[in-house]
Parts: C-alpha cells; sequence; structure tokens
C-alpha cells in the first residue's frame, strides 16, 4: 500500500494492530500503534485495547497500565473492556490488590468488572475477601450478583472442600431470585465427586433433571472419572453407554477415565477395544491415553505389547514425553536390557525432552542391580554434568550397587559425599549399609553407623532392628556351634 502511495487509515491500522495483539506480537501491535500515531491517524478506545490486551496476555500488566495512563493524557475515556483486560491480567498474575483498588477508582463498576476482583481472589485462595466482596461492594451499589458471581463463589467453596457451604449457597442464590444453572450444577457435582460422594454428587444430579437442566460432557467426565477412581469401572461404562441419548458426545477425557478405569482393574483387552472404537469415532488419542495402556501392559511384563502400542502412538503423530520413557526404560532394566534402556534415555535427550531425576534414577538402579556400577557411577558424574541434581534414591542405589559388589569402603565414602552436599541418608541408606556390615561379619561398624544415624537423628524402624537381630543370633549360633565342635 504504502509503496503505491495509498496512505494506510485508521481502519487498516486498527485491523492489523488488533490481529497482531491476538497471535502474541505485542511488539509488533505497539510499534504500529505508534506509527499510527506519527501518521496523524486516531486511534479509538478499541485500538489501544487491543494492545492493552496483548500486553496482559504476555504478563506486561504494568506496560499496559501505563498505556492506560497514555490513553487518558490524549484524551480517550478507557470503557469497560479497557478496565476488565487490566482487571484480569493484575487478578491472574496474583495482583489481586491492584485490582480491586483499580476497581475503587472506576465511577460505575458494572457486575462483570465485580466478578472479575471476585474470582481474582477465589483463584487466590482469598474466599473470604471474594465473599466480602459480593456484600460490600457489589451489594452497597445497587448490583445484584447473577449466576456467573454464584458460580465463581460456589467453585471456591469446593476447591476449598467446603461443600456444605457450597450447597448453602445455592439455597441463597435461588432464595434471591437468581436461577443456577448448567454450570452451577457441574461445579458441585465435580466437588463431591472429587471427595468421593458420588450419593450427594447423585443427589445433585437429580436436582438438576428436577429443574429441566442435563449433565454435559463435562458433568458426565467428573461422574464417570469418580466412579472409575472408586473401581466402580461398570456403573461407568453404563453411564457411558448412555451419553449419547441424552445428546453428550464422549471427548478424550471420557475416554481416557474408562480406558484408566478398565486398566487398573487389569481389564486391559476391554481397554484396547474402547481405544479403537474412540478412533472409529473421531476421537484423537492423546499422550495420556497411550501412556496409561503403555503402563497397563509394562506392568503385566508385556513388552512386546507395549512397543506396539508406541509404535501406533508415534504413527498417529503422539509424540512420547518423560513418562512413556520412563516406563519403557524401567520395564527395559527390570528385564536386564539395561543397555536397551540407555539407548531409549539417549533417544529422549536428542528429542530435547530433559530428563528428569527420575529417568536418571530408574537408570542407576537398573546398572547397579546387574552389576554394571562403574558405568552408573560414569552415568552419575555425566548427570551432574548435565546440571540435573542426584537425590537420596540416586545415593542408595549406588550405595547397595557398590556394597554388593563388596566395595564397603567406596560405599562409606558415598555416604559421607552425600552428607557433605546437604543430601539426609533414609532409612534405607542406613539399613543397606548395616545389613552389609553385618554380611560381612563387621558387627562393630554396624553398631557404629546405627550409633552416628541415631545422633543425626535416624530414626530406626522394625527393618533395622530384624537386621540387626537376625545377624547376631546368627553370630551367637555360630559361635555356639564353633565352641562345641571345639569341644568335641
Amino acid at each position: 500500500m504504502m509503496k503505491h502511495g495509498c496512505v494506510p487509515n485508521s481502519v487498516v491500522y486498527q485491523t492489523l494492530i488488533h490481529a497482531l495483539s491476538k497471535t502474541d506480537r505485542v511488539n509488533e501491535a505497539l510499534m504500529h500503534l505508534e506509527e499510527m500515531l506519527v501518521m496523524g491517524c486516531t486511534p479509538d478506545v478499541q485500538t489501544f485495547n487491543s494492545v492493552i490486551y496483548g500486553l496482559c496476555r504476555a504478563n506486561r500488566i504494568h506496560e499496559a497500565a501505563k498505556l492506560v495512563d497514555r490513553m487518558v493524557l490524549r484524551g480517550f475515556t478507557p470503557d469497560d473492556i479497557t478496565y476488565g483486560v487490566l482487571m484480569h491480567g493484575l487478578c491472574r498474575t496474583g495482583r489481586v490488590g491492584e485490582a480491586k483498588a483499580l476497581l475503587n477508582k472506576i465511577p460505575s463498576a458494572n457486575i462483570v468488572l465485580l466478578n472479575t476482583v471476585i474470582n481474582g481472589y477465589v483463584q487466590s485462595g482469598c474466599f473470604d475477601e471474594a465473599e466480602a466482596n459480593l456484600y460490600d461492594s457489589m451489594l452497597s451499589t445497587g448490583l445484584n450478583p447473577d449466576v456467573f458471581t454464584f458460580n465463581i463463589l460456589i467453585h471456591g467453596l469446593c476447591k476449598k472442600r467446603r461443600l456444605g457451604s457450597a450447597l448453602e449457597l445455592l439455597s441463597r442464590m435461588t432464595e434471591i431470585g437468581c436461577k443456577p444453572n448448567v454450570i452451577t450444577y457441574t461445579i458441585l457435582v465435580d466437588g463431591f465427586c472429587k471427595e468421593g460422594q458420588l450419593e450427594k454428587a447423585n443427589v445433585i444430579i437429580n436436582e438438576m433433571s428436577a429443574k429441566g437442566l442435563s449433565l454435559n460432557t463435562v458433568g458426565y467426565n467428573c461422574l464417570i472419572c469418580a466412579l472409575c477412581r472408586a473401581g466402580k469401572v461398570q456403573e461407568a461404562l453404563e453411564i457411558f453407554s448412555e451419553m449419547p441419548s441424552k445428546g453428550c458426545k464422549p471427548d478424550i477425557f471420557t475416554f481416557n477415565s474408562i480406558i484408566s478405569g478398565l486398566c487398573k482393574v487389569d481389564n486391559i483387552e476391554e481397554a484396547l477395544g474402547l481405544y479403537r472404537d474412540m478412533l472409529l469415532e473421531g476421537v484423537i488419542a492423546n499422550t495420556v491415553t497411550y501412556n496409561t495402556l503403555i503402563h497397563a501392559f509394562l506392568r503385566r511384563g508385556s513388552i512386546q505389547e507395549a512397543f506396539k502400542l508406541v509404535n501406533d502412538m508415534l504413527f498417529r503423530g503422539c509424540s512420547l514425553d518423560e513418562i512413556t520413557y520412563n516406563g519403557l526404560i524401567k520395564a527395559l532394566c527390570k528385564a536386564g536390557a539395561v543397555d536397551k534402556g540407555l539407548g531409549l534415555f539417549e533417544e529422549m535427550m536428542r528429542k530435547g525432552i530433559i530428563p528428569s531425576s527420575i529417568s536418571c534414577n530408574i537408570l542407576i538402579n537398573g546398572l547397579c542391580r546387574t552389576g554394571k556400577v562403574n558405568t552408573a557411577l560414569e552415568f552419575l558424574r555425566d548427570m551432574i554434568h548435565q546440571g540435573l541434581t542426584p537425590d537420596i534414591v540416586t545415593y542408595n542405589s549406588l550405595i547397595n550397587g557398590l556394597c554388593k559388589m563388596g566395595c564397603i569402603r567406596k560405599a562409606l565414602n558415598l555416604f559421607d559425599k552425600l552428607q557433605a552436599e546437604q543430601i539426609y541418608p533414609d532409612a534405607i541408606t542406613y539399613n543397606t549399609l548395616i545389613s552389609w556390615h553385618c554380611k560381612e561379619g563387621l558387627y562393630d561398624d554396624a553398631c557404629l553407623i546405627l550409633g552416628k544415624g541415631v545422633a543425626n537423628g535416624f530414626v530406626p524402624n522394625d527393618v533395622t532392628w530384624h537386621i540387626l537381630v537376625r545377624n547376631f543370633v546368627k553370630e551367637v549360633n555360630q559361635e555356639s556351634r564353633n565352641l562345641s565342635y571345639a569341644q568335641f
């Protein structure tokens, strides 16, 4: 346009600024806003709102607030959207107090702005402040709370597990003539389901039905997930089968809940059947779906079946994540195929997945169990070099591996090292060292380790005493036999 001598007008700039802000290219949006002002094109409030929205999405709240000040200096009057976007940004970044201060400056705040602040308090876990805003700000200004206000507060109470108070608020809501909607009831159903109170959840569902409302897909998902968690998979399947007749289409969350429930009761064949049905219905399986099925096969020891699913997962364009890799690496290490596990670990790193200490601990444990302790120690050095911090689980595997090889002195050196690194030994560490010292007949040293541990706050458990008593009895019996032979 510019090259052809066609000067962009306000509409062109506004369209471009809005699109850039919406697609998180807010720096370009700001540049075009400045250019617009230089070119003598007058932006409107909506143009400023678009940039403020983009800045808030990028968590650049301070810059957004400064832009509002610039608006006012240029003679523009911020509207409800301006304040709403800014307040939402403040609340989302935990600055609810600032959002409340901004609300107090607005001459005629509406219900939406009040709901934004109330929601900010609820999300920050400050329910009492949220409720105070309902009465102090809303009722004092003559505004009546709407269904969104009550839904926010009911959700807050459910999050705090105050389900009785949530039901009281539902009653109060109907008393003032505000009708609960499907979302209100879904929040309550979800709250009771998460607490495992399925009977009360059903009471809510019946109340919904009496008022001519039906569960939506989210509501069904809450109920199905709770039933599967409680081991009532058959009931979950019955509810699942009634969804289409109620006008609800099962989504990926529905299928994942039931597949998980079936896998937990070791009904993998039916879970696989449901997975195939899901694909036929056009629901795309995600990483959660595959990880659930893969881990179910791995628990059964069916590594080949698990890898078939991995291939299917990759074929359908679903990437493996750390959970997938950890499950496969652990299964291979357990089966003695540690080298294959190491190969998968390297593949994971090549794909840009940064391993956690869990991944490393699985491999270190596998290497130590197969007697490759030196390789495990080299792996530990690489792990530290890459910025990963070993934990007590790492050291426990290595200490046990070294003791198993008869390198008790090296194990004790590692024990001293972990304490120097401010990693505190646990019962497994002490019991491992005490047990191996006893096996080597070093009873005095075993008692010395126990004494030092107790002095450092270690509380011996049943296993500790069992190790010591069993070995001391064995030693006494051995001494008795040797004495008898000597006398004979």
